[in-house]
């Protein structure tokens, strides 16, 4: 990098949901900083575009990984540490969406939003402070950045379940970073808020605001988000993966329990 205080050299990550979209464009600017990354994913189609990654130069690994899954935790953190020599840097990305009006939403649909979404980041928190801390495996702190969305900070129809849950990750970060700063661990902890970002998650929240009867198209409900945000247009993967670049670098060395929107100004109004 042209700026050494985004420089990650000597720094190893885990990214969870790196198969695709934020996850996928956050190993790739994370590696290209520097950084040894472990990418995880529940999908195996993780490995191959971690092959390609690998072609290019760049110092990656995949792994299979349930985020869900304790034991599935401790392995993922063991293999960064056994592969890479430590862990500095933990993205809690993975996530799904659980879209509808809160009237057709079951229980068994809002228990499974926050099992993935939020129960991962407890555990992810949980597993990586533990060697990041003082005489942990790791050892030397670190930063964990938690995905949250702009719909854990403002209410959307159709966005219950799933706002919840990003509402939850968000003031899990904060109590952890106050928690962990406390307790002299070394350990930022921030979330990042994307807006509507051009990916399939994406795709997914303008198919629902059809299905919920919010919006009569996927082009309707487009340009109704592009009108919406000041900037006047979908963000893209790389603009959040710039922003967590900036987290886990010693540029964002004195912020911790804060949250990052990366909306276009969406909640800016």
């Amino acid at each position: 990098m042209s700026n050494p205080i985004y420089d990650l050299n000597q720094k190893v990550a885990l990214v969870t949901g790196a198969a695709a979209g934020i996850g996928a464009a956050t190993v790739e600017v994370l590696a290209q900083a520097g950084a040894k990354v472990l990418a995880t994913d529940i999908s195996e189609q993780g490995e191959a575009v971690v092959a390609q990654w690998q072609q290019s130069g760049l110092d990656v690994a995949f792994m299979q990984h349930d985020v869900t899954d304790a034991q599935a935790w401790q392995r993922a953190v063991d293999s960064a540490i056994s592969q890479f020599g430590g862990l500095d840097i933990v993205v809690n990305n993975a996530g799904i969406f659980v879209g509808g009006k809160l009237l057709d939403n079951s229980l068994e649909q809002v228990r499974r939003v926050l099992q993935v979404n939020v129960e991962s980041i407890f555990l992810g928190m949980k597993y990586a402070a533990e060697v990041m801390q003082p005489g942990g495996a790791a050892g030397n702190g670190g930063s964990i950045i938690n995905l949250s969305s702009v719909a854990g900070i403002i209410g959307l129809p159709g966005h219950t379940a799933y706002g919840s849950s990003k509402g939850a990750a968000r003031l899990y970060s904060k109590h952890a970073a106050v928690e962990f700063a406390r307790l002299g661990y070394g350990i930022r902890v921030n979330s990042v808020h994307p807006g509507l970002i051009a990916t399939s998650m994406g795709d997914q929240v303008f198919e629902d605001f059809v299905s919920s009867g919010l919006a009569g198209s996927i082009e309707e409900a487009k340009a109704a988000v592009q009108q919406m945000t000041p900037l006047g247009r979908l963000g893209s993967v790389a603009d959040v993966a710039q922003m967590i670049l900036f987290l886990a670098s010693d540029a964002a060395s004195y912020i911790t329990g804060a949250e990052f929107v990366v909306d276009g100004g969406l909640t800016a109004q």
